[in-house]
């Protein structure tokens, strides 16, 4: 649903989860930061209002800056990134710079529901939300709070793990069995990825993820968090206390590789599935084939369809569509190229909920990648509730 200009919603409303709301607000481009976080407290206003969310409705915020050393302190005493003690809300702040060019831009999810929603702060770094006999963990601005240069990107991938690790570990959970999607942000990602790779490959085998059971959905991408020194930064959502059956793997290996089959250490998409509806979290998806190559190098447009090919081909192997894509994050290389997808873009999906970013992708052939979550109906009933 299309609000106003920099301003989209979409919505799932299940049988007896309750409903989901996406919200995604722009700014308009050449305001102060303080102006652009007007505009953007206003249209975040306006989306509640029109929805009418309460409040307490509000589980995730992604805020995306272009200046995040810069701007984070103007940005958290904004509306969207505060909280209350009793209401608190998992706010991601991130270094990658809205395009066309703004200097802000936001992504919001809210969940309404019959069933009583208990939301409790764990951590400066996570937050514990109950619903429906399910605890849902999420974790934003993992960051090793790094005070000079010499920490490595592997040394700092594997504290920020260990947090997460640790924060599961007190509710009685595993990496394994219950972290669902991870977002990682790598400052200069064509020079530190690699380290942050084979840091997670390392842990991933003493937690038990291995080429053998499975890995995780996960987004690689350039971006940065606030503090100057650190190089890795992540958030995560994860479940806990989840159903035999609830959790599989999205894959179409007549078009995509396994990406263990290239060294690399995560799932190409994850499926949640609820007694009414089914959640397929989609990782980060690039202009690959099925030996694992980069196609269509230098091509922008047809990096796009192809990367939009293979999403769709996971989504399918899940019993979803593109149709059923809530929103979409897109990463460029190349800000130059934002005309041209923002145009593709709009002409196929006009009401959809998108926030396209400056954000190198990890192989420097790669002009784009997108990633996003779709939602779509279930009928399983033997299965716990949203």
């Amino acid at each position: 649903m299309r609000v106003d200009d920099g301003l989209l919603i979409r919505s799932f409303r299940g049988t007896t989860g309750g409903a989901e709301h996406f919200i995604c607000v722009e700014a308009p481009t050449g305001l102060r930061i303080e102006d652009e976080i007007d505009c953007i407290e206003e249209g975040y206003t306006q989306a509640r209002e029109a929805l009418h969310l309460t409040p307490e409705s509000a589980i995730f915020r992604r805020v995306f800056v272009s200046d995040v050393l810069n701007q984070a302190v103007a940005v958290g005493r904004s509306t969207f990134c505060g909280e209350t003690a009793d209401n608190p809300v998992a706010v991601s702040i991130v270094q990658q710079p809205p395009l066309p060019g703004s200097k802000i831009a936001l992504l919001a999810y809210h969940v309404e529901s019959d069933a009583p929603v208990t939301k409790r702060r764990l951590s400066p770094k996570h937050i514990l939300i109950e619903k429906s006999g399910l605890r849902h963990l999420w974790s934003t601005r993992l960051c090793a709070g790094a005070h000079g240069p010499s920490t490595s990107a592997f040394a700092q991938t594997r504290a920020i793990f260990d947090d997460l690790v640790n924060a599961l570990s007190s509710q009685g959970g595993i990496l394994r069995d219950h972290c669902v999607r991870t977002w990682i942000y790598v400052k200069n990602i064509d020079v530190f990825y690699r380290a942050m790779v084979e840091s997670r490959s390392e842990l991933f085998g003493q937690q038990g993820l291995t080429r053998d059971t499975h890995y995780i959905a996960a987004t690689g991408i350039e971006g940065a968090c606030a503090h100057r020194y650190d190089l890795v930064a992540m958030d995560a959502y994860s479940i806990l206390d989840l159903s035999s059956g609830q959790m599989s793997y999205l894959n179409d290996f007549e078009r995509l590789c396994a990406t263990k089959d290239y060294n690399v250490t995560f799932e190409r998409g994850t499926r949640i599935a609820y007694a009414d509806r089914a959640h397929h979290f989609i990782s980060g998806t690039a202009s690959i084939d099925k030996a694992g190559r980069v196609v269509h190098q230098g091509d922008v447009l047809r990096q796009l369809e192809q990367a939009m090919e293979n999403v769709d081909a996971l989504l399918r192997s899940g019993s979803a569509s593109l149709e059923d894509m809530m929103y979409f994050i897109v990463y460029l290389r190349d800000p130059t190229d934002f005309e041209r997808v923002d145009g593709y873009l709009s002409e196929r999906f006009p009401d959809r909920p998108t926030v396209i970013v400056q954000g190198p992708v990890c192989r420097p052939e790669w002009l784009i990648e997108i990633e996003g979550i779709a939602v779509v109906a279930n009928d399983e009933f033997n299965l716990p509730a949203f």
